[in-house]
This record gives structure tokens, sequence and C-alpha cells, in this order.
């Protein structure tokens, strides 16, 4: 349970969770921002509510989540051997292991580090805001660094869970 509280299970005010807090303050982006990229990227239902989920894989389209973190390294190995390595996205965040995790972690299973993972997310945010001045445009390329279609349609989803937060207040 302690895990749950310091990742994602403090829904007692509107901020986002320590660890996301902690990250984004250390990388020099906003926290909502943060949160909001795992939310879409990892949410899971628990027994308490939607949050993201460490353990959470997404291969070729399919997501999914393990219960422990083990469970979870076993899989990305597998799938990594069996799809290829552009295949996998792995973590809170989902860190394709092809175009990102092989160039931020030692091997796969260190993507499922939840506080490296969000570090990696962290960075590659602060970088394409660097590039478009803007936080909401900088998750659209963090979800596809092309543009095109599927970054619009990523913003939007960013837009409305930061929206929510902000009602939230």
């Amino acid at each position: 349970m302690a895990l749950l509280l310091w990742l994602g299970a403090e829904s007692a005010s509107a901020r986002p969770p320590t660890a996301y807090r902690q990250v984004a303050a250390a990388a020099g982006i906003p926290e909502q921002l943060l949160y909001a990229v795992a939310q879409t990227e990892s949410n899971t239902q628990l027994r308490i509510g939607y949050y993201p989920w460490p353990w959470t894989l997404n291969v070729k389209g399919k997501p999914m989540r393990f219960e422990t973190r083990e469970l979870a390294c076993q899989a990305v190995r597998k799938a990594i051997a069996e799809q290829g390595i552009y295949a996998v996205d792995i973590g809170l965040t989902q860190q394709n292991w092809g175009y990102i995790g092989r160039t931020r972690f030692r091997e796969p299973c260190d993507a499922l580090h939840p506080i490296h993972n969000l570090q990696s997310a962290a960075l590659l945010l602060r970088q394409y805001y660097r590039q478009t001045g803007d936080w909401v445009s900088a998750a659209g390329m963090y979800h596809r660094p092309a543009g095109g279609e599927p970054a619009r349609l990523y913003r939007s989803k960013i837009e409305r869970r930061l929206q929510a937060v902000v009602a939230e207040r």
C-alpha cells in the first residue's frame, strides 16, 4: 500500500502524488503534466480508483498489467524476444524499448522502476518543451515525435486531464 500512496493513491487533493511532484520538480516540468502523461499511458482500475500502474506493458497495441514487477519483467523480456524491440512499451509512462528505452536503461526490466521511468519521461517532456515552447505540444511530441493526428489526439487527452485537475481545485 505504501507504493500506491507514493505513486498514485493520494486522492485527498488535486495535487499529483509525491513521486510525480519530486521527479517533475527535479526536471523543471509541471507536476500535473507528468501525472497526466502517466494517467494517459498506464491508468488501471484498482479497488480504490483509477491510478497509473508501474507494471504495465503495451505489446503491439495490447495493454498488459501485472501484479508484480517480477511478472512484468518476465513478460517484457519475452515480448521483446518474440515481437521485437519496437513493439513493446514499458512502465508508468510507456517507454518504447526500441525508440527510447535502449538509450536510457541498461536492460528492459530497469524501465519498470517507477522513478527511473518517470525521470525518463520528464527528460523527454523537457526536451520537447524546448522545441515547442508549449507543454501540451511537448506531450503530443512525447507520444509521437513526428506529430500528425496521433499527436493531436494525445494532446487532446492531456488537455482534458489537465482541465480536470484545474476543476478539482
